[in-house]
């Protein structure tokens, strides 16, 4: 089937690639953009037999398609043709099937053999999107325990390979077929980097501006390249004096098609990623770059999935600027710096490292390798987001306890959307018909939702492209009837298929006509501000992102929902848990019942569990501290003697420091708290009683031996000792009650010396001594003298220890 025309630089290994198939059966062929090898190599191999080419785009498959029939002179259809979701054009002549590597995973889920296939191209490898891993995988698979005679080529625009060289073999490189392409560098002024969804206004002024010089400047088309859709449509506002054509991946076919079809007039094409590579679009002969690209990132502990603006790759940026070198020399005007150009990733990241996993985690189980196991992915999956898209399909039933997939599981996976909106779909469609349950699932597959989504869904009701994606959603559902769909609003009905989509995003206002909202998964969100949203106790949201530096998720899509469908769409998430807790300062017990964290019934408990009240104590004890307890003298001096004790011997006396004490509280506190039942209970506790339970039996009769609350002095008194210094207990006595006593008194079994402070009669310090002998020798004389003369009527012995 290879026609003579063109010559392209992929002909001369067309003799490689079949040699590394013949001898290998799997290779991996890297060839530049313009080459030629997404049209001349499946055409070539078709002469071994049937063959598959799978493309990561819907665009790039119907243009591969045409291009290759154009090629051998035929109609589409014929013996090259093509199949997308919901779309086949194929006959029984048919060689060359392009299809979506999306199509492709689906069809081997059904028939993993492929009968009837000789050969499966993955074209477009290196954008490692994660149906183009998983169609690596399984073909990989199916060559080692089915069909050792498919032959497998991944073909890559780069060649940063090792990955894919070392899963497929043999690696044939083909010449670089683009012919040369000045760069323009052409940085905005100050701009402020992309944020999310939002991409700074002036960076999409300058690209307009940069493309309206390009257009002066140069001859022939100009193809830019935009994060989105929302970016084309406000470039095409400013630029509507040119004549301007979109190019998305999710726009009417017949709009796409008119696009790449050549064209007498002069145009400027709006695209997306989806230009970058796969298919050319004639004419180009200049590219303007804004240099952002759009990738999926999902904050796995808020359950908040999004799409987020990033610089783009310097692979991807070389792809880019090589339209404009597909057919003649070309120019690239890149909208940044030179210096920005070192400071970009060198490619970009493969898409299981960032995206929800979900719908990945479901392919894996209907292929029987939950989790990935015993697969040839190029990267394995991360654990922790891996876990939580099992832990989803757990939840919407799609998997058993064991990973394995259930048959609900198998209905869910034939909607062929993302396994939450094909739940939504099929269980929203007995609610609230099939048919506005469709749209919506359509409105919630979109890249750009509107604020109120009801609005939105009404603007877009009449358009042809998203009707085409119903229709696609519709034949999937089959025949249901709604039960009660007719007596439903739009909003209401919108906001159960989002609700069954999201449960865990169903939100309540905090306050009333406040902004805030909680949603039932935990996370706080807030409107954004002027919202038409605001004011509404209930929301099911669509969609939300969090900012980095913010605790709040920002609603980015809601829809205004009441009480009775939050709770039919969430019915999964409602409890009714008796709650027994410390707040405003003291125990509250009360039966909640919630829907996931958003509480909706409270009333009070009157017999909470004794356990849980204790638990509350604890709690509250924990928060606002020991004073909550009454410290008598006794419970005082005890404490402080047990911290003398361990400051002076250690373990095993007991810790009694107040982070000791909140710790050990249960232990020490645990048989007055059974019988408590609010905060004034706890000033009713024998502290003193308690805290000798923390004594070990075994040292329990030696505290008065080791820190005795008083020492015996002169004349068999018995004084007081102070130990709220743990490092230094301090008898306090007039220097006239210390005569007759010749040493020091000792505690903790004469290991420490008190601190003796000495008094006047007056009951004023004097002297301050641990070595009393020392004293009477070198101090007392002093003391004496100053005192006999102020105190004459007391006695001063020239010999105290007499």
């Amino acid at each position: 089937m290879l026609p003579d025309e063109p010559d392209l630089p992929i002909r001369r290994v067309l003799p490689q690639v079949r040699a590394a198939l013949d001898g290998h059966g799997s290779a991996l062929l890297v060839a530049p953009p313009g080459t030629g090898k997404t049209t001349l190599v499946p055409l070539d191999l078709a002469g071994h037999g049937r063959v598959l080419v799978a493309e990561p785009r819907r665009l790039a498959t119907r243009a591969a398609a045409r291009r290759m029939a154009a090629l051998v002179g035929e109609r589409v259809g014929e013996r090259v043709g093509y199949a997308v979701r919901g779309e086949r054009r194929t006959g029984p002549l048919t060689r060359v099937e392009v299809v979506t590597t999306g199509l492709l995973v689906r069809r081997m889920q059904h028939d993993p053999a492929l009968d009837g296939v000789d050969t499966v191209i993955l074209d477009e490898c290196h954008e490692r999107h994660l149906d183009s891993d998983l169609a690596l995988a399984f073909c990989v698979d199916v060559r080692a325990n089915l069909r050792p005679d498919l032959r497998l080529l991944a073909t890559s625009a780069t060649a940063d390979t090792a990955r894919l060289g070392a899963l497929l073999g043999p690696t044939v490189t083909a010449d670089d077929a683009l012919h040369p392409v000045e760069v323009i560098w052409a940085p905005p002024p100050k701009v402020d980097p992309p944020h999310g969804l939002r991409v700074d206004p002036r960076l999409l002024d300058h690209v307009a501006a940069t493309t309206r010089r390009a257009f002066r400047e140069r001859d022939g088309d100009i193809l830019v390249f935009l994060p989105g859709a929302g970016e084309i449509n406000r470039v095409a506002e400013r630029l509507r004096d040119l004549p301007v054509h979109p190019l998305l991946g999710r726009q009417d076919a017949a709009e796409q098609d008119a696009v790449l079809r050549s064209s007498a007039a002069r145009r400027v094409v709006l695209a997306t990623a989806v230009a970058e590579s796969s298919l050319t679009v004639p004419g180009v002969r200049v590219v303007v770059d804004a240099g952002l690209a759009r990738v999926p990132r999902t904050d796995y502990a808020r359950g908040l999935g999004a799409l987020v603006t990033v610089p783009v790759s310097k692979a991807a940026a070389e792809q880019r600027a090589g339209r404009a070198g597909r057919e003649a020399p070309g120019t690239v005007y890149r909208c940044w710096s030179q210096a920005a150009q070192d400071r970009l990733p060198a490619r970009p990241e493969p898409e299981i490292a960032a995206a929800d996993l979900t719908g990945f985690a479901l392919d894996l189980a209907m292929w029987g390798a939950p989790g990935g196991q015993g697969l040839a992915l190029p990267d394995p999956p991360p654990a922790g987001p891996m876990t939580v898209a099992t832990e989803t399909l757990r939840a919407l039933g799609a998997v058993d306890d064991a990973g394995r997939v259930t048959e609900r599981g198998r209905r869910i996976a034939g909607v062929g959307t993302h396994p939450r909106l094909a739940r939504a779909l099929l269980d929203g469609a007995a609610v609230v018909g099939a048919d506005r349950a469709a749209e919506v699932v359509a409105l919630l597959d979109q890249e750009s939702l509107s604020d109120d989504l009801v609005a939105g869904w009404r603007r877009v009701r009449g358009d042809s492209s998203f009707q085409q994606g119903v229709r696609r959603l519709r034949a999937d559902l089959g025949s249901v009837r709604a039960s009660r769909g007719p007596r439903l609003t739009d909003d209401l009905a919108a906001g159960l298929v989002v609700g069954l989509a999201y449960p865990e995003r169903l939100a309540r206002a905090r306050g009333a006509g406040a902004t805030a909202y909680l949603m039932s998964g935990g996370t706080a969100a807030e409107l954004a501000p002027g919202s038409a949203l605001a004011g509404a106790e209930w929301l099911a949201v669509a969609s939300a992102d969090r900012p980095p530096g913010r605790a709040s998720a920002r609603v980015r899509a809601a829809v205004i929902i009441d009480e009775a469908t939050a709770r039919e769409a969430g019915a999964a998430l409602l409890t009714t848990e008796e709650e027994v807790a410390w707040s405003g300062g003291d125990v509250v017990a009360r039966r909640v019942e919630r829907l996931g964290a958003v509480p909706l019934v409270e009333r009070p408990l009157s017999t909470p569990s004794p356990a849980l009240v204790a638990a509350a104590l604890l709690d509250g004890l924990r928060r606002e501290g020991l004073g909550l307890l009454r410290w008598g003298r006794g419970a005082v001096a005890l404490r402080e003697r047990l911290a003398f004790c361990r400051q002076a011997l250690g373990e095993p006396w007991p810790d009694v420091s107040d982070a000791a004490l909140l710790d050990n509280a249960a232990t020490w506190l645990g048989p007055d708290l059974a019988a408590a039942r609010r905060r004034a209970d706890l000033a009713r506790i024998d502290v003193t009683g308690a805290l000798r339970r923390l004594l070990p039996w075994q040292i329990a009769g030696r505290l008065e031996q080791v820190a005795p609350e008083r020492v015996e002095g002169p004349g068999e008194r018995r004084l007081r000792v102070d130990y709220s210094d743990p490092e230094a207990p301090v008898v306090a006595l007039k220097v006239q009650e210390a005569f007759g006593w010749r040493d020091t008194p000792t505690v903790a079994g004469g290991r420490v010396p008190v601190l003796l402070h000495l008094l006047s009669p007056a009951g004023r310090p004097v002297a301050v001594t641990r070595d009393l002998a020392s004293f009477w020798r070198t101090g007392y004389p002093q003391v004496r003298a100053e005192l006999r003369g102020r105190y004459p009527r007391h006695a001063w012995p020239a010999d105290p220890t007499g």
